[in-house]
C-alpha cells in the first residue's frame, strides 16, 4: 500500500505540477485541509498548544460579552426566539462564560437557539462537553439559522481566514506567490503586474516594496452574515487584532509552541494568521444597511463594560487569587499586552446601542 503523502508533500507536489500558488491557497491548505489542516488536528489552545486566547486568560472576558449580548437582546424587546452564534468557539470557554451571565436574565435561556461554527473535531468534542445543556447546533454553513434575530460573536476568527499579498514595484503591484527554489518553499512574485489604478485609492500611491494584504474570504463571510442580520435583526461582534482602515504593511505570521515560526515551514502544524482590515468589514456591513460602531480597542471595550469593577468583585470573593486576577486584567486591557492591538468591532441593526462602544 502506498504511503500517504504529508501535507507538505502534497503542497510541494501541487507547486511542482501547477506552478507557484497564491498565498491564500497556501494558507487555506495549511489551515483547513480536510484531513491534515491545522484546524483539523488536535487542540491548538492553551499551554500545551500554540496560543492562548482571551477567554482562556480570564472568565471576565466572556462574562462582559455576556452582559453586552443580554443588553442587546433587551433592546430588541426580548424576542422569544433568537439565534446566538459563535464563529470558531475554541473549547467552548467563551460561550460558557457568556451564558453563565446571560442566562441570569429571565427568558434569555428559553429564547436562545445556540449555533456554533467549528471545523476542529477535537474542539467540537470539548464544546459539546461544556455546552451540551444548551442544546447547541453545529453549523456547516451560514444558512442554518432559525427565524428571529441573530446575535453573532467572533473572537479571533477573521484573523485566520486566508489572505493574498501584493508587493509594489515600478510597473505596478505583483502578487506574492509560494513556489520552489533549490528544493525549498519560498516566496516569489507573479511576473504580471496589476496597475496601481486597480488598487484601493488609499494605497494607490504607496512606495516601492510596500506590501498590501487583502482577505476576500473575510469580506465574503461578513457580507453573508450582514445580509442575514439585515433581514432578521441583530448584531455582529468581532474581536481580533487588526486596524481601522485599509493600509499597507505585512502582518502575516506563524506561531508554533507559543513562539513565532516560519510560515513556509511545517505546513499544517503552524498557526497562520494576519491582522484584520476592519475598515473593509465595516464597508461591507454598511452596504447592506447595518450600522457600524466606531472601532474600539479591546482595552476600551472591556473597560466601558466594567472589567475593573468585575476584577475588584472577583478579588473580593477570591482574595487568594488576587495576583492572578490582576495579571489577567492587565493582560486583557493593558496597551502593551492585548488591550491595544486587539480591536472590538460591532455591526448591527439600526437603532440598537451596543454597550462597550462610543457612538
Amino acid at each position: 500500500m502506498p504511503t500517504e503523502l504529508t501535507l507538505a508533500q502534497q503542497i510541494d507536489l501541487q507547486i511542482s505540477t501547477n506552478g507557484p500558488m497564491s498565498l491564500a491557497t497556501y494558507m487555506g491548505l495549511c489551515l483547513t485541509h480536510p484531513t491534515k489542516g491545522y484546524y483539523k488536528g488536535s487542540d491548538p489552545l492553551g499551554a500545551k498548544g500554540d496560543f492562548i486566547t482571551a477567554p482562556e486568560i480570564s472568565q471576565m472576558f466572556g462574562e462582559l460579552i455576556g452582559f453586552h449580548l443580554v443588553n442587546l437582546w433587551q433592546q430588541m424587546d426580548e424576542p422569544k426566539s433568537f439565534n446566538l452564534v459563535e464563529l470558531g468557539p475554541g473549547r467552548g470557554t467563551l460561550m460558557a462564560d457568556i451564558l453563565r451571565v446571560a442566562c441570569r436574565a429571565p427568558g434569555f435561556r428559553d429564547a436562545l437557539k445556540l449555533k456554533l461554527f467549528e471545523t476542529n473535531p477535537a474542539l467540537t468534542a470539548q464544546q459539546r462537553n461544556r455546552l451540551e445543556s444548551y442544546e447547541p447546533q453545529w453549523l456547516e454553513n451560514f444558512e442554518q439559522f432559525d427565524d428571529g434575530p441573530v446575535l453573532i460573536v467572533a473572537n479571533e476568527f477573521f484573523d485566520a481566514l486566508p489572505i493574498r499579498q501584493f508587493v509594489r514595484k515600478d510597473d505596478g503591484w505583483h502578487e506574492r506567490l509560494v513556489g520552489h527554489s533549490d528544493g525549498k518553499r519560498v516566496f516569489g512574485l507573479s511576473p504580471t503586474p496589476i496597475p496601481a489604478t486597480s488598487m484601493p485609492d488609499v494605497i494607490a500611491n504607496a512606495e516601492n516594496e510596500s506590501v498590501f494584504e487583502v482577505c476576500f474570504a473575510a469580506s465574503e463571510v461578513m457580507s453573508r452574515l450582514a445580509k442575514i442580520v439585515g433581514t432578521q435583526g441583530g448584531s455582529i461582534l468581532a474581536i481580533d487584532y487588526g486596524y481601522a482602515q485599509t493600509q499597507t504593511g505585512e502582518t502575516l505570521q506563524g506561531v508554533r509552541n507559543h513562539a513565532f515560526a516560519d510560515v513556509l515551514e511545517n505546513p499544517g502544524e503552524t498557526d497562520l494568521s494576519a491582522h484584520v482590515d476592519f475598515g473593509i468589514l465595516a464597508a461591507v456591513a454598511r452596504e447592506v444597511g447595518l450600522a457600524v460602531e466606531p472601532l474600539a480597542t479591546q482595552g476600551e471595550f472591556l473597560t466601558r463594560l466594567g472589567i475593573a469593577e468585575r476584577a475588584k468583585a472577583l478579588t473580593g470573593a477570591n482574595p487568594g487569587s488576587a495576583d492572578d486576577i490582576r495579571v489577567a486584567y492587565e493582560r486583557l486591557t493593558a496597551d502593551d499586552q492585548m488591550g491595544k492591538i486587539f480591536k472590538a468591532f460591532c455591526a448591527h441593526s439600526p437603532g440598537l446601542v451596543p454597550p462597550g462602544f462610543v457612538s
